[in-house]
This record gives C-alpha cells, sequence and structure tokens, in this order.
C-alpha cells in the first residue's frame, strides 16, 4: 500500500468511526436529541456500527487499521514498522476531524446547552470518563479490553476467506460491540488512543457553550493502556500462533 493511500483511507475511515460514535454519544447525551437516554445498550451498537463503516470504507485504501493500537499490534507481531507513524497520523487527523463533523450534526443541540439549567458536561460525547476514578485500575482495565480486541483481529486477519469475504470486518464490527457490553463499564472502554484523544483535542478547542472540563489529568490512560494492549496483543500472536 502507498504512504499516500495510507493516510487517505485511515483518515476517512477514522473520520467515519468517530462520527458515528460521537454521534451515537451525543444522541444519547444531549437535551433535545430524540434519542435521549437510550442508554448503554444503543452506544455500545452505535459504536460497533461506527467501526464497520469506517473499516469498511477504509479498507481498499489502507487495510483499515483506525486504531493505533492495531496498527501497534500488528508492527509487534510482523516486525514491520515503516508505515506506523503514517497510520498513526491519519488515525488522529480522521478521528479529529470526525469530532468535528460530529459536532456540526449536533450544533443546535450543542448550542442549546448555555442554558444554565439544563446544561450538562460533554466530554463524554467525544472522549471517555471512568466511573470510578483509579488510574491504575483504569489502566488495567484498558489494557484488557484492548487486548480483547487486537488479539482476535490478529487471528481473524490470518484465517483464510475471512478477509477476501468482507466478513472479517462485520466480525470486528461485532467484537467492539460485545466489548462495549461486556467491558466498557468501568471506563467507557477507549480501547483506541486516537479515538480518545483526538475528540478530546477538539473538545479543548471548540465553542460549546458550558461544555465543562476536557479532563487532561486523565487522558494519558486511554492512550497508554490500549497502546500497551496493542503490544502484549503482537507478542502474544507472535509467540503463540
Amino acid at each position: 500500500m502507498s504512504n499516500g493511500d495510507v493516510f487517505v483511507g485511515e483518515v476517512i475511515g477514522t473520520a467515519i468511526l468517530i462520527l458515528f460514535g460521537a454521534g451515537v454519544c451525543a444522541a444519547v447525551t444531549l437535551n433535545h436529541s430524540k434519542a435521549k437516554a437510550s442508554g448503554w445498550i444503543v452506544i455500545s451498537f452505535g459504536w460497533g456500527m461506527a467501526v464497520l463503516a469506517g473499516a469498511y470504507t477504509a479498507a481498499p485504501l489502507s487495510g483499515g487499521h483506525l486504531n493505533p493500537a492495531v496498527t501497534v499490534g500488528i508492527a509487534v507481531d510482523t516486525g514491520e514498522w515503516g508505515q506506523v507513524w503514517l497510520y498513526v497520523l491519519g488515525q488522529m487527523a480522521g478521528a479529529m476531524l470526525g469530532a468535528v463533523l460530529a459536532y456540526l450534526v449536533y450544533y443546535a443541540q450543542f448550542a442549546a446547552n448555555r442554558d444554565e439549567e439544563t446544561a450538562l458536561p460533554t466530554l463524554g460525547i467525544f472522549s471517555t470518563i471512568p466511573e470510578i476514578r483509579s488510574p491504575v485500575a483504569n489502566l488495567v482495565t484498558e489494557i484488557i479490553a484492548t487486548v480483547g480486541l487486537v488479539l482476535p483481529v490478529l487471528a481473524f486477519g490470518m484465517t483464510q476467506g475471512l478477509g477476501e469475504s468482507g466478513t472479517q470486518v462485520l466480525i470486528v464490527a461485532l467484537l467492539v460491540v460485545g466489548i462495549g457490553l461486556s467491558l466498557g463499564g468501568p471506563t467507557g472502554y477507549a480501547i483506541n488512543p486516537a479515538r480518545d484523544l483526538g475528540p478530546r483535542l477538539v473538545h479543548a478547542v471548540l465553542p460549546i457553550p458550558n461544555k465543562g472540563t476536557s479532563d487532561w489529568g486523565y487522558a494519558w490512560v486511554p492512550v497508554a493502556g490500549p497502546l500497551i494492549g496493542g503490544a502484549l496483543s503482537g507478542l502474544i500472536y507472535n509467540t503463540a500462533f
């Protein structure tokens, strides 16, 4: 894959991922949304469909990693690091673009947040927030959940027929739904550094009324945890399979 294809594919695919993912979080969170208070099951399925749309779109160009943890896991397994920086750069750019697009879709609802009586924090629409703030426990959760994503992704990629049929992307999307339902409760399951950091940066600069904090004190956890989990997945797969 050429450098141009990799970058463009990851930008477009990750932008779609975050547009749909942040979009479902906005739909469930914001006042005056038809999906207000729909709950965690809706969010988990929304993120799964976000992966489905983004990965299918990006696959012909870049393979559809959409996640630095996946890229690192593949690199650790194969030993091929030459394009890792390009994948991550595209993923970060796409994540930021997708966050801006989600903001524009819900612009009127975000604008309504200026009402002091009904205003609510908005960071959870863009990035993850732990239910119980415990850096070590939160980090362990993100590492385990990311291994639960990247190790199967590596195995799916080596299963004959899945890639050619397109079934691999569908299975990964369902896997993300399962991770959300099973392992997402403690931290909101970032399992993707770009998915958390890119939108967090956008949240910090967007002119959202009464948006609340961007919580930079926690921001390292959903970056470090998935990267460690991705690297561990590559080591496990390379050793065991």
